[in-house]
């Protein structure tokens, strides 16, 4: 077996989750390290104190407060960003196990990869970067990478979290290479330019924007889509937003829901439901699994970089559950992202986020921070309201509102 240092490729027998480790698995013995040095434990490698240190943050406590699609008071059984990002790391590692990737390092990328969201989901975020236009806008992904290195005071020698160098490729790169080989961004990335978090952060420990992340780190992304399509369908089907026979219209969703009523044709709905869940999720990870195998195979991969030379994403679903994807999201889109109660109560979330930034920016001694911690005469920029912004669970957004305004929505 094979396995990189400093981008060279050596051999190696290593064990991940009680199965040998593949060549192409990342191996944390042979991290490129963290930005401020710290002696190894005794107990735990490189990824798993990543994995580690990102659970016992607070911006991962504050994931359980936080927007997925409905706000926090519509039920208690709809997702949040904590399940959400549970439900991805669950994957993630099925994924990492069953291709002989290290599983520490899949975790790491898949329960960091939404702590840069504002309140209110998508919504907040579209405030932000609205509120943002003349400062480089707002990115959730670049404010992913804002909290893990700079936003985190937990620790005595460094702001941040530390993380390795592989943990903060995988969040950055979340969706793929962010530049072409001269350097110009690319994909969303192309119309704004690349955001200033990152390419400060780049200055001091360069992610190599050019090239795909980790196999580690691409099954984080693509379980993040699995996750996205399963509860989706199953938070859009408890509200009432479609129905099961509204989901036939999806080739694959009728063939899963076709095997559950032969196999069970008196079944309840709610069980009904729960089992198309399950099924698609394994169908899901089952393709990928098999697709990237093949992808891998054709790459002949040595060592980990070489999984970043390929050119192309290697842990990926095949052309037919690619479309299937995409026709499960055309589907959401319409009838749950775009409802007509769900962009009611956005709108009004926007507002509150905007109404908030405004207020801050107009008084900076109404931030809570600023009145604890700083001079009343030291400036506070653009940038610093939106982090703290960002930073806040719905309620807190909403009782900092109802604290600066007369009337404050409820969002129902």
């Amino acid at each position: 077996m094979a396995y990189e240092v400093n981008g060279k490729c050596g051999d190696t027998m290593a064990v991940s989750g009680g199965r040998a480790r593949a060549p192409y698995a990342a191996d944390p013995a042979a991290s490129r390290g963290r930005l401020h040095a710290e002696p190894p434990s005794a107990t735990r490698s490189d990824f798993r104190r990543d994995c580690d240190r990102i659970i016992h943050s607070a911006a991962f406590r504050r994931l359980a407060h936080k927007t997925q699609v409905f706000i926090y008071h519509e039920g208690d059984h709809y997702r949040t960003r904590l399940t959400h990002t549970l439900e991805v790391t669950q994957i993630a590692r099925s994924l990492a196990r069953a291709l002989g990737l290290e599983e520490d390092l899949a975790e790491a990328c898949a329960l960091a990869h939404d702590l840069g969201h504002p309140p209110f989901g998508h919504s907040g975020e579209r405030a932000l970067d609205l509120c943002l236009a003349a400062d480089g806008g707002f990115d959730h992904n670049a404010q992913t990478l804002s909290v893990v290195t700079r936003l985190e005071h937990r620790y005595a020698g460094f702001d941040g979290l530390n993380l390795t160098w592989e943990t903060l490729e995988g969040l950055v790169k979340h969706n793929g290479p962010l530049t072409d080989a001269g350097g110009a961004p690319m994909g969303r990335q192309a119309k704004r330019g690349l955001a200033k978090e990152i390419t400060e952060y780049c200055a001091r420990q360069d992610l190599c924007l050019v090239q795909f992340p980790s196999a580690e780190a691409q099954a984080g992304a693509i379980a993040d889509d699995i996750a996205y399509d399963a509860h989706d369908i199953d938070d859009g089907l408890r509200a009432g937003m479609f129905s099961i026979d509204d989901l036939r219209e999806i080739p694959l969703l009728r063939d899963i829901l076709a095997g559950i009523a032969e196999r069970h044709p008196r079944i309840e709905a709610p069980r009904q439901i729960h089992e198309l869940g399950r099924r698609l999720i394994t169908r899901m990870i089952e393709d990928v699994i098999e697709r990237s195998e093949a992808l891998i195979a054709g790459c002949r991969p040595a060592c980990a970089d070489d999984i970043r030379r390929c050119g192309a994403a290697v842990v990926a679903f095949s052309p037919a559950m690619a479309a299937a994807d995409r026709t499960i999201k055309s589907f959401l889109f319409p009838r749950m992202y775009r409802h007509p109660r769900i962009m009611r109560i956005m709108g009004e979330a926007e507002a509150v986020v905007r109404a908030l930034f405004e207020r801050y920016q107009r008084d900076p001694d109404e931030l809570p921070w600023r009145r604890l911690r700083e001079a009343p005469d030291t400036p506070v920029s653009a940038r610093q309201i939106a982090d703290f912004i960002a930073g806040m669970t719905d309620r807190y957004a909403l009782s900092e509102h109802m604290r600066l305004f007369d009337s404050t929505p409820e969002l129902r």
